[in-house]
C-alpha cells in the first residue's frame, strides 16, 4: 500500500509472520465456493492465490497500489493458471468497483493509509447487500518499542535533517474510532477487536529484513548510502531493549485491529 518504493522480492521473502496472520484470518471468512471476493492491499499475491483456491465457483480480485507488487503477483499468477483471480493496480481510499462483491477482505494492509474514513465507504459501495467485510491491521498501540526507538534515533545529529516535517504515517486506530467510521458508512453487526500479537523474526538479520521491507515511510526519506547504517543502528538499539530469546529469535509486540461487519440487505 501505498506510493512508497516497495521491493515486492525482498517484501515476499520477509513476510512470513503477514502471511500466517493471513490464513487465521482466512479461517474466519464464511465462504461457501462461490462468493466473488475483494482482497484489499493484495502485495505479492500469495494470500489472494490461498483465498482463490477455497473458491473454485467464485472469483477473487487482488488490488495493491504498488505497482512492483501487482507485477509480481500477476508474474507468480498467471491468469491462464489461475482463472479465477486477477490482480489490479488500485486505491484502497478510491475503489471503482459497484456493488459486486460478496466480501471485502484485506490483512496487514490498511494501516498504510491514515485516513480510513474514505477506505471504509468506498468498502461499503462495492458490496451486494448483505455482503461482508473482514480487515485487520495494525491498530493502535501496535509496535510501539520500534517506535519508541525510532522516535530516538531519527532525532540523531546524523539523522535529523532527513526527518524535518516528517508526520507520522500510519493509520493505527482504535475500536471506538472505527466503530465510528462502520455506523457513518452504514455497515451494521460489527465486531471491532484489538488483539495483541507476537511477531517473531529469525535473529538480526531477520529483523533487519523486517525493518528493511515494511518501514518505508522512514527509510525511504535518507540518503541510499544511509539507509543500511539506520536500520543497522535501529535494530542493535532495539535489540538491547528486547534480547534473542533461547532460540535465536527476535519479538516484536504487535498490537493488530481486527474489524468485521455487513452491508444490510
Amino acid at each position: 500500500m501505498g506510493t512508497y518504493n516497495w521491493d515486492s522480492k525482498d517484501y515476499e521473502v520477509h513476510s512470513s509472520a503477514q502471511q500466517q496472520w493471513a490464513r487465521e484470518l482466512i479461517a474466519k471468512l464464511p465462504l461457501g465456493g462461490t462468493e466473488e471476493l475483494l482482497d484489499i492491499g493484495c502485495g505479492d499475491g500469495k494470500v489472494t492465490a490461498e483465498i482463490a483456491s477455497l473458491l473454485p465457483a467464485g472469483r477473487v480480485v487482488g488490488i495493491d497500489s504498488s505497482e512492483s507488487m501487482i507485477d509480481l503477483a500477476r508474474k507468480r499468477y498467471p491468469p491462464q493458471d489461475y482463472k479465477n483471480l486477477v490482480f489490479e493496480m488500485m486505491d484502497a481510499a478510491d475503489l471503482t468497483f459497484g456493488p459486486q462483491f460478496d466480501q471485502v477482505f484485506s490483512n496487514a494492509a490498511l494501516h498504510w493509509l491514515k485516513d480510513h474514513r474514505p477506505v471504509v465507504a468506498s468498502i461499503y459501495s462495492c458490496l451486494r447487500p448483505g455482503g461482508r467485510v473482514l480487515l485487520q491491521m495494525g491498530g493502535q498501540g501496535n509496535a510501539k518499542d520500534i517506535l519508541r526507538v525510532l522516535e530516538k534515533l531519527v532525532e540523531q545529529p546524523q539523522y535529523r535533517h532527513y526527518f524535518k516535517g516528517f508526520e507520522f504515517p500510519y493509520g493505527f486506530h482504535g475500536v471506538e474510532h472505527y466503530q465510528g467510521l462502520l455506523d457513518e458508512a452504514g455497515f451494521i453487526n460489527h465486531r471491532v477487536e484489538l488483539i495483541d500479537r507476537d511477531m517473531e523474526h529469525d535473529g538480526r538479520e531477520g529483523l533487519k529484513g523486517w525493518i528493511r521491507t515494511t518501514w518505508l515511510p522512514y527509510t525511504g526519506r535518507l540518503d541510499e548510502s544511509k539507509r543500511d547504517l539506520f536500520i543497522d543502528e535501529l535494530t542493535s538499539e532495539y535489540m538491547k531493549h528486547v534480547p534473542l530469546d533461547t532460540r535465536g529469535k527476535v519479538h516484536v509486540a504487535m498490537v493488530r485491529l481486527e474489524v468485521e461487519a455487513q452491508k444490510p440487505q
